[in-house]
């Protein structure tokens, strides 16, 4: 099979709306040449689009028009790596996404372990951020809840008693597997959160595994979040 049918057939493979680059049609080096083409005669074609530079999507058509991706679509390159994800967003992008603030930023936070995830150009600005442990297709959910109770002072334009009710629902709705893993995981993280961890799940009377993060906070250390007056089980976690 040539290079063009090839391609051909790896973007028909792709969704309407979707993002892509040229390593995720697994072109050799000897193809790059053609495959460079083959790309170009598409683009004329308008069977696909050119985002950025290097980034293109299959346009989803619907009767308004053509939609361009989303803006989680449109990070997609910088998630993964080789079809694997090594990255995942957070910051006050993820922040409002959770629905715990009205703030959207210019400049979006991406958290790797494996890289550091840096753009500065006109249309995009991308800053690195720490993921405590190696992000995966798995985990990465979890760690976007964990680094909002990280960060839940720092949040801008927080309402925190609506915060609280936010993560708590957050919580509620994972399965005790899930909760098993999000305490695992948190391990990895600084004190505070844990202890923030423990009060929400002690107030949602879920108490499996609270004894381990217990277990993991210094007894004299004391945390301050400012929602000793708004979580009942603060002080059960020293936290101010």
């Amino acid at each position: 099979m040539n290079t063009a049918k090839k391609i051909k057939e790896r973007i028909n493979s792709i969704k309407e709306g979707e993002t892509f680059t040229y390593d995720q049609l697994a072109i050799d080096r000897n193809e790059y040449a053609s495959a460079t083409k083959a790309v170009e005669r598409l683009l004329k074609k308008r069977i696909i689009k050119r985002l950025r530079p290097g980034i293109f999507y299959k346009p989803q058509k619907t009767r308004f028009g053509e939609l361009i991706p989303n803006e989680e679509e449109i990070l997609k390159p910088y998630l993964f790596e080789n079809g694997k994800r090594i990255a995942y967003i957070t910051g006050t992008f993820l922040y409002n996404k959770l629905g715990l603030t009205t703030q959207i930023p210019q400049v979006i936070k991406i958290a790797s372990r494996q890289k550091e995830i840096k753009v500065n150009k006109p249309y995009l600005k991308i800053k690195p951020a720490k993921s405590y442990v190696d992000v995966t297709s798995n985990n990465y959910q979890y760690l976007e809840i964990l680094d909002a109770l990280k960060d839940f002072s720092k949040i801008p334009d927080l309402n925190k008693k609506n915060g609280i009710k936010t993560l708590s629902e957050i919580l509620k709705n994972l399965s005790e597997k899930e909760i098993d893993k999000l305490i695992k995981l948190s391990l990895k993280y600084p004190p505070r959160t844990r202890a923030f961890l423990g009060a929400l799940l002690e107030n949602l009377n879920i108490q499996k595994d609270l004894d381990i993060l217990k277990e993991s906070l210094n007894p004299l250390s004391e945390y301050a979040y400012g929602i000793k007056n708004i979580l009942k089980t603060a002080e059960n976690w020293n936290i101010k």
